[in-house]
């Protein structure tokens, strides 16, 4: 029985990396965020307590991300919203790849409800 979980590990860290990957992805085809964020969501329940910060973590990423995305894209009408659009690719960038070391160290992600980097 142990062998069973230690050979499911490995498939569910490549599914968390993946989304990882799907969200800088999606910085240059939005759709790829979405499914990113429908793993995740899938994911998330049969996964080691560890590695549910890290689709906690991806979930969070998504929904915050979409509404700097909005807010930027309303406000872009000003000067100010082009600003915030930057930060969320900054931002987006940063949260991806700590929650990729994160995952290659085998580490839960520390507060993964925590709204910046």
């Amino acid at each position: 029985m142990n062998d069973e979980i230690i050979e499911n590990e490995p498939t569910n860290t490549n599914s968390a990396k993946m989304v990882y990957i799907l969200y800088l992805v999606g910085l240059f085809f939005g759709i790829t965020g979405i499914i990113g964020v429908v793993m995740a969501y899938i994911n998330k329940d049969g996964a080691p307590e560890w590695l549910k910060t890290h689709y906690q973590f991806q979930i969070r990423t998504f929904w915050i991300g979409a509404l700097y995305l909005v807010l930027g894209s309303i406000l872009s009408l000003i000067i100010v919203g082009w600003f915030v659009l930057l930060f969320w690719v900054v931002w987006l960038i940063i949260r991806s790849v700590k929650g990729m070391k994160a995952l290659d160290a085998n580490r839960a992600v520390e507060d993964p409800e925590r709204w910046m980097f």
